[in-house]
């Protein structure tokens, strides 16, 4: 498994727990307010701040020893889908007590199956980018977006706490009301929803230096759409 970056201390990652983060290197999507531009390429160096050049099993053996006094640990990206053997890590950290929380785009439904049976995670973060008709515009590939409606389903039908989250850039024209009211059609009763507000820093694409965050207004109104389809919304 390639790893871009670990970060041995959180409060915000996984709900309600202290947790670790492990940042897999590579994604298949080119978000241009991607916050982990460092974390796209398969081939970029290790450079997120704190990774300290580790691999799988220093990353298991300090999780070990930090068996009580951490409840969890969040795999993110990049893409933590791309990399063949996620599988085998995700059962690694399981075996040690350790609540698994697993970020993805969605776009490797059968890959999240398979992880899924196995019983190596406890919590799934998807993200929705904007409305299917408009997937491909806002993140700069061709994909199978059939494959999106199915990692939804399976995420659903889990049994597994989950949340579905976007990231609302105005200016990259996916993010309209009408966008809003069609990605409340694909997660139509789902537990949870948040609306993420895009804040201006690194990202991947020099345009990005000008991408604005929503206002509170814009926000709201986003919020009281999706609250008419999910069974709670939150704005963070």
């Amino acid at each position: 498994m390639i790893i871009g970056g670990f970060q041995r201390f959180s409060l915000i990652d996984y709900p309600d727990k202290i947790c670790a983060i492990v940042f897999t290197q590579g994604c298949n999507f080119r978000c241009p307010y991607c916050h982990n531009p460092e974390l796209v390429s398969l081939r970029r160096k290790r450079s997120v701040p704190a990774a300290g050049g580790l691999e799988e099993q220093e990353i298991l053996s300090f999780l070990d020893k930090r068996k009580g006094k951490l409840d969890a640990v969040t795999i993110t990206g990049g893409e933590p889908l791309l990399q063949p053997d996620l599988d085998n890590f995700l059962l690694a950290v399981k075996g040690l007590g350790y609540l698994v929380k697993l970020d993805t785009n969605g776009s490797f439904p059968l890959r999240l199956e398979k992880i899924i049976e196995s019983k190596s995670i406890d919590y799934i973060a998807m993200d929705i980018k904007t409305s299917l008709d408009k997937y491909e515009y806002v993140i700069k590939r061709k994909i199978e977006k059939n494959g999106i409606l199915d990692s939804i389903r399976l995420i659903m039908d889990s049994g597994l706490d989950y949340e579905f989250r976007t990231t609302v850039v105005p200016s990259c024209g996916g993010f309209e009301k009408g966008d809003f009211l069609k990605i409340g059609q694909l997660i139509e009763n789902s537990r949870l929803y948040v609306l993420q507000r895009f804040v201006s820093s690194k990202t991947s694409a020099d345009q990005s230096i000008d991408m604005r965050s929503c206002s509170d207004e814009e926000m709201d109104s986003f919020k009281e759409i999706m609250q008419g389809f999910v069974q709670r919304c939150v704005v963070r």
